[in-house]
């Protein structure tokens, strides 16, 4: 029986829609709703197929307890008596009922969601490898292992299916959103079809991991546009520009909270969400006459002087040398060691100890 949660998740599907089109400056896209796959056209779809989870990260504990509350037959596969198998546990997976050991799991089933992380996607490739039968169908929440097999060695098998599904958020985003009864935006994408069915597949799957909409993609621009992104307006360029302005107004004898609220605490609270939710159009048009004419001057200033930093970026993402820098940093017997330092670091500027405080106000 479905969850109240899971009731609610589903019940726009009532609404009939078509799929829509996405039409802009000669480009063209389907984006696929809820409407397009309830859940019950889903689980018919998938009826005959039972799905193992291999990993117990956030993407593999946030989509694997979806598909469980969602009624799919799912089973984890995960090492024994590890810090996730034990989490598991305390999510009420059960040992020998739907809860195996990595091998066990993926013999067992005819769908291997593989969500480790890409450096234990390497090592544990072998594992996987030997346990796939024909018409297997193999799956992936990001195309790194696939797209750049020259440095993982991940290369599947020619009589199975391969297919993608990339939610644009955090495994925990993706199931705090299935319990709120929203869902976030996902890709998918085909990478082999050997069945001739992997497509309808694929998006019955986005749909039971509880996605809104889903948007066509292929491996390699998911996982270009994917690590672009990390590098750049999702997280690095984001840290660069906040303690960038952070440091040129205490430069400037602003106080530490005058120079955080202004960098950051208006951006993320007040100003990001209605961008957000209203476009970015919408904050030029209704802010003040002042902070209007000002975003219109620079916006054009920093693009020029951004996008050439970004195009480097990218082009470092598709020659395979951030791909290398993450496989060689996650093999270092010491990068544990190495990546808390650098973490500590970010944690210890000035801009991030006065946010924590900050947020303690709040």
């Amino acid at each position: 029986m479905l969850s109240k949660i899971t009731q609610k998740v589903y019940n726009s599907n009532l609404i009939k829609r078509s799929i829509k089109t996405l039409s802009i400056n000669g480009y063209s896209e389907k984006i696929y709703e809820r409407s397009d796959y309830p859940l019950q056209k889903s689980k018919n779809i998938l009826k005959d197929e039972k799905i193992s989870v291999i990993g117990y990260g956030p993407q593999g504990r946030g989509q694997s307890l979806n598909l469980r509350d969602n009624g799919f037959n799912v089973i984890l596969g995960i090492r024994e008596n590890g810090e996730s198998w034990n989490k598991a546990l305390k999510d009420n997976w059960k040992p020998g009922i739907n809860m195996f050991p990595i091998d066990e799991a993926v013999s067992q089933t005819s769908i291997i969601q593989y969500l480790l992380s890409d450096a234990a996607q390497i090592s544990n490739w072998d594992c996987i490898k030997s346990n796939l039968q024909e018409n297997n169908i193999l799956y992936f929440s990001h195309g790194f292992g696939i797209v750049f097999d020259y440095q993982t060695n991940i290369k599947p098998p020619s009589n199975i299916d391969v297919i993608l599904v990339a939610p644009k958020g955090p495994g925990g985003l993706v199931r705090e959103k299935f319990q709120k009864g929203e869902g976030i935006n996902s890709s998918y994408a085909i990478y082999q079809d050997y069945s001739g069915k992997a497509k309808e597949k694929a998006l019955s799957l986005a749909f039971g991991i509880g996605s809104l909409n889903v948007f066509e993609t292929t491996f390699k621009k998911e996982v270009f546009s994917d690590l672009t992104g990390e590098r750049c307006v999702l997280m690095g360029l984001i840290q660069g520009a906040f303690k960038a302005q952070y440091n040129v107004l205490r430069k400037n004898g602003h106080s530490p909270s005058e120079a955080f609220n202004e960098t950051v605490e208006e951006a993320l609270v007040s100003l990001y969400p209605l961008i957000n939710k209203k476009g970015m159009d919408w904050m030029f048009e209704n802010c003040s006459t002042t902070a209007q004419r000002g975003a219109l001057d620079w916006a054009p200033h920093f693009e020029k002087i951004i996008e050439p930093e970004v195009e480097k970026c990218y082009k470092s993402v598709i020659n395979g040398n951030e791909s290398k820098r993450s496989i060689d940093s996650n093999t270092d017997n010491n990068y544990r060691e190495k990546l808390n330092k650098e973490l500590e670091k970010i944690k210890s500027q000035e801009i991030w100890v006065v946010g924590k405080f900050m947020r303690s106000l709040r």
